[in-house]
């Protein structure tokens, strides 16, 4: 058997010896901060879906069958009255620049969060039509997901999306967002620590890759963490690839959602990894549009 030709998967990447990013400035790092926008499209029986919520709780939770999940749709509530505006002031206030992964059916529920999101100059990007798990759903229905998802952010946000992220995603997404719209990217992919360029659907599409461990996702699962642990986790993080970033820059995806780093007691710790980095002379802060633009220029597709 030929372990190395005809397999759809690239374990290979830059092989140990990854390209200068050429960073502005000659930044050792660059940072990219998320918000995961997603409440108002989560599962539910009123969006359609056949059970409540049981992703990234408070609480163990399964779903219920055919009926709504009053505890769970409150703690979703949290993040899209509250923990949504908590964010958004210490963002804002240390004039750190933001991407939004944002459920199209979410943002639409919400135009005030809308409203702030576009005058802070954040990019919004999508996060799918709904926030549910894609992985086993038929094609048909996916291909009618995507297009309504770009038509409908298109409308509510008065741009199409140019970043995609649907975390949960099928062998058939990238492939989808390249016939129905017009991406500069997308994020699908935990693979490597730079922006890279796939033609796995046949055509040149650069991936700038997301990450789950330095992500407040870590908080809500059995490996999670408490606070101060996941401040302390970033600005390792953080300094380890500064350290690197003297002979290799990288990129460090921050992952947040409204209704998890959004609480009191986790957005105190967050804002010990914010003050480390709004103070970073060596590291570029920035939106994932502008390392997707940034890549494209200095390391278009070679073929």
């Amino acid at each position: 058997m030929a372990y190395t030709e005809d397999y759809p998967r690239d374990l290979v990447g830059y092989a140990g010896a990854p390209v200068d990013p050429k960073w502005p400035n000659d930044a050792k790092l660059a940072i990219q901060i998320v918000v995961n926008y997603e409440e108002g499209g989560e599962t539910s029986v009123l969006h359609g879906d056949a059970t409540s919520e049981a992703m990234l709780t408070e609480d163990p939770s399964v779903p219920f069958q055919g009926k709504r999940n009053i505890s769970v749709e409150s703690q979703y509530e949290y993040g899209s009255r509250a923990g949504f505006w908590r964010l958004h002031r210490m963002l804002t206030e240390r004039n750190l620049p933001v991407t939004v992964f944002g459920v199209t059916m979410a943002l639409a529920r919400n135009p005030a969060a809308v409203a702030a999101m576009k005058a802070a100059g954040w990019e919004i990007a999508s996060h799918g039509f709904k926030w549910i798990n894609y992985a086993h759903m038929a094609e048909a229905e996916e291909r009618a997901q995507i297009a309504e998802s770009i038509r409908l952010h298109t409308e509510v946000v008065g741009e199409p999306p140019r970043g995609w992220y649907t975390g949960r995603m099928t062998e058939n997404t990238r492939r989808l967002l390249l016939e129905l719209g017009d991406f500069t990217y997308d994020s699908d992919s935990f693979a490597d620590d730079l922006p890279y360029w796939t033609t796995e659907t046949g055509t040149p599409h650069l991936i700038v890759p997301y990450a789950l461990d330095s992500n407040d996702v870590r908080y809500l699962n059995s490996l999670g963490l408490q606070a101060p642990d996941l401040s302390t986790y970033l600005i390792r993080a953080c300094d380890l690839l500064r350290r690197e970033g003297e002979t290799a820059p990288k990129m460090m995806s921050v992952g947040l959602h409204c209704r998890v780093a959004g609480r009191p007691g986790r957005a105190a710790d967050l804002e010990r990894f914010l003050d480390h980095i709004a103070g970073l002379e060596d590291v570029w802060v920035t939106r994932r549009i502008d390392i997707a633009e940034h890549w494209r220029q200095h390391h278009p597709f070679a073929g």
